[in-house]
């Protein structure tokens, strides 16, 4: 299926319509070129659902899971951009693009208060401007991904260079194929 067919059976969102359907602090910070925002069903906002709903591979939906992380004493958060269909190597490639001393999984709780957003839809736009942004390098291989939009009833449709031309994105390899 040709990109341009997969847009017309998205549920788009019109770029005036953002506001009524994301939260405020993911709009201002979305690139006004190169983004898609379509609605989707709560019940298939997690990855395999909506791959298997939609018709994206796991290779083409990136998510974005938040960390916390101890460097020079002080606690950090950190959100990764990774591919569904990869591993993070979190103790290993993570922890050193971040300088981390310790490093670990922030908890859901904690990941929703700090992003202001809803676990299972938090994205890499919107993010609190001391949290460093790291995008797996796989995910710069992709044609176009599919990423949250910080709410579970809508997605990002977007080729990766979106993010590569974006100020806040740190490319890197972090992660491993799945064995």
């Amino acid at each position: 299926m040709h990109s341009h067919e997969l847009v017309k059976q998205l549920d788009v969102i019109a770029a005036e319509q953002l506001g009524a359907h994301l939260p405020a602090h993911v709009v201002e910070q979305l690139p006004a070129h190169g983004v898609t925002v379509f609605a989707v069903s709560d019940d298939a906002s997690d990855t395999a659902e909506f791959s298997a709903r939609y018709g994206f591979g796991l290779e083409d939906c990136a998510n974005t899971i938040v960390v916390r992380y101890k460097r020079e004493g002080a606690e950090h958060y950190a959100a990764l951009v990774s591919l569904g269909s990869r591993r993070l190597d979190i103790n290993g490639a993570v922890k050193a693009a971040l300088g981390a001393q310790r490093l670990s999984f922030a908890k859901r709780e904690a990941a929703v208060e700090h992003s202001a957003m809803e676990f299972g839809g938090i994205t890499a736009f919107g993010l609190p401007a001391d949290w460093r942004i790291l995008v797996d390098a796989a995910v710069m291989e992709r044609v176009q991904i599919v990423m949250g939009a910080g709410v579970r009833a809508a997605k990002l449709l977007l080729a990766p260079d979106v993010l590569r031309q974006w100020p806040r994105c740190e490319v890197a390899a972090l992660t491993l194929p799945v064995e």
